[in-house]
């Protein structure tokens, strides 16, 4: 059985945003692309790597159980030091096809899931605007009233992954 990655929260499309930044959050190649084609220095900095308790929003994503844990690194992407994206990849806690992929210090995933993985499947994009209870909302520590986030599936193997970002307000001082 295929999970939907959409539910009553997530939406098919960006919501209102100014250009500079809808131009990141609507990115349907690589984000970490689009961040390096800004011409600053562009880093990533891992927060966390491994065992994660699912949010409940994340478990028919990965067709877990309710209480499941899940295999999860968290990062910042960052332009000139400064944190612009937080970024959440999971996956089933016992996927060998996932955790050595996730398992990459600094370097970005991204340029692996847009690139080095021509069988990759990935299905759309989804946006919401997360409120500071949210879980990734809070796991990011911004004092933001509200954060764009996006998310998407992506299928190797059978294996799901899934990956979703939140676009800090420090972004839009490079767009």
């Amino acid at each position: 059985m295929r999970a939907m990655i959409q539910d009553t929260h997530w939406l098919p499309q960006p919501p209102d945003l100014a250009p500079g930044l809808l131009a990141f959050v609507s990115e349907a190649g690589s984000l970490t692309e689009r961040l390096l084609a800004t011409g600053h220095r562009f880093g990533v900095q891992v927060l966390s790597q491994g065992a994660s308790q699912a949010n409940p929003d994340e478990l028919a994503l990965l067709a877990l159980p309710a209480d499941s844990l899940l295999y999860a690194r968290h990062v910042l992407l960052t332009l000139d030091d400064t944190p612009v994206v937080y970024a959440r990849s999971i996956a089933r806690l016992d996927c060998p096809i996932w955790q050595p992929i996730l398992d990459r210090g600094s370097r970005s995933l991204g340029l692996t899931l847009f690139g080095g993985l021509p069988q990759l499947q990935r299905g759309p994009l989804h946006y919401q605007q997360l409120g500071p209870s949210h879980p990734l909302h809070q796991a990011c520590a911004s004092d933001s009233t509200s954060l764009t986030a996006r998310r998407c599936r992506f299928v190797l193997e059978q294996a799901p992954l899934v990956v979703c970002e939140l676009f800090l307000p420090a972004l839009e001082d490079f767009t």
